[in-house]
């Protein structure tokens, strides 16, 4: 079935519901005139709900060692090259004095799955935090737990929960991931999360290896499925330390087109334009913003440790990805026509 790309941009505008072939459709459509119908529609309705504020989030990535392999990833268990760190809980509550300070209210503890931070630190890291600020909100990304643990890190204090679902689709799954992970057991911790009252975010990569538009087309049908808080996408990033590093990254193009359909389909979700668009294209994370996202999420890890938590190769961690460029941050998404705001920035859902 073939649906003008057009009529697909309006019906989602307008909530209708969206056939996987008409999503598809648009996908494959480069008509620049579609593309900036689509961009406009996308920047519209991110303003009904939200005008021109972004809302950062101070990054705190606290510790690259994990158990998982994932084929994609640079800090994956077996990339013996990585320069492996933990942080200790002083030194996360040294980050957030430091993001409080510059005026971030969102605070992001992002890991691989260490077996270190167990069930007991990470609620722990949580709690101190919500006690020194408890104006301020703490988001978990730290991977697969069970639904008790997850309980765990709510009760104690933790508002928001990170957990990219990667691709909806089983069989590309197991193409990304190696045996013992499973796209079932990601489904179910997202729905756990929100059945536990977590603000819940997920994503995907876009242009990872052999991603197909029917794989992105069931991505955005599984998070109308999800209706996460939070979607996260970027474009796929080679790693050179990984069993993909010769693979072609994904595009720019795609992923800003992803960016304002995801908009569409979610009004109010926040949506952040993630450090790899800044990393594939100089003026990436404020073309984001003009497609639709409405959330930036600076590195507020102490800079000896930025360039070990290498997810994928070039990753950017200074200038105005990291927390003391916030002012020159501030500058570019003046200039690109929103504003930064001091803000704790829950989803208005």
């Amino acid at each position: 079935m073939y649906q003008d790309p057009t009529t697909t941009i309006e019906h989602l505008y307008s909530g209708t519901h969206v056939h996987k072939t008409e999503l598809v459709n648009l996908l494959r459509c480069e008509d620049p005139y579609i593309v900036e119908l689509l961009r406009r529609r996308a920047d519209s309705l991110r303003r009904e709900s939200y005008g021109t504020e972004v809302y950062i989030r101070g990054l705190i990535e606290f510790t690259n060692y994990c158990k998982n392999n994932c084929y994609y990833c640079g800090i994956r268990r077996d990339n013996g090259n990585a320069l492996r760190y933990r942080l200790t809980t002083e030194d996360i509550m040294s980050c957030c004095h430091e993001g409080y300070r510059l005026g971030f209210r969102t605070f992001v503890l992002q890991g691989g799955e260490d077996g270190f931070f167990n069930r007991e630190k990470i609620c722990d890291i949580v709690s101190s935090i919500k006690q020194k600020y408890p104006d301020c909100a703490v988001t978990l990304s730290v991977g697969e737990w069970s639904k008790e643990d997850y309980q765990a890190f709510y009760d104690a204090g933790a508002d928001r929960y990170l957990l990219r679902h990667e691709t909806a689709c089983s069989e590309h799954y197991s193409k990304l991931h190696p045996e013992g992970m499973s796209l079932d057991t990601r489904k179910e911790c997202l729905f756990n999360l929100k059945d536990i009252g977590f603000q819940v975010g997920s994503g995907f990569m876009v242009g990872s290896p052999f991603q197909t538009l029917d794989n992105l087309a069931e991505d955005i049908l599984f998070l109308g499925q999800l209706n996460p808080h939070m979607i996260g996408i970027g474009p796929f990033i080679t790693h050179k330390d990984t069993p993909f590093g010769d693979r072609e990254s994904g595009s720019l193009e795609l992923t800003l087109k992803l960016i304002s359909i995801l908009r569409l389909r979610h009004p109010k979700a926040l949506i952040p334009a993630t450090t790899a668009l800044g990393t594939i294209h100089p003026n990436g994370r404020e073309l984001g913003l003009k497609y639709g996202a409405n959330v930036i999420m600076p590195n507020l890890s102490p800079a000896s440790v930025r360039e070990k938590y290498t997810l994928y190769n070039n990753k950017l961690s200074t200038g105005e990805e990291a927390a003391e460029g916030l002012d020159k941050l501030k500058e570019a998404v003046i200039k690109a026509g929103y504003s930064i705001v001091v803000d704790v920035g829950h989803a208005k859902m």
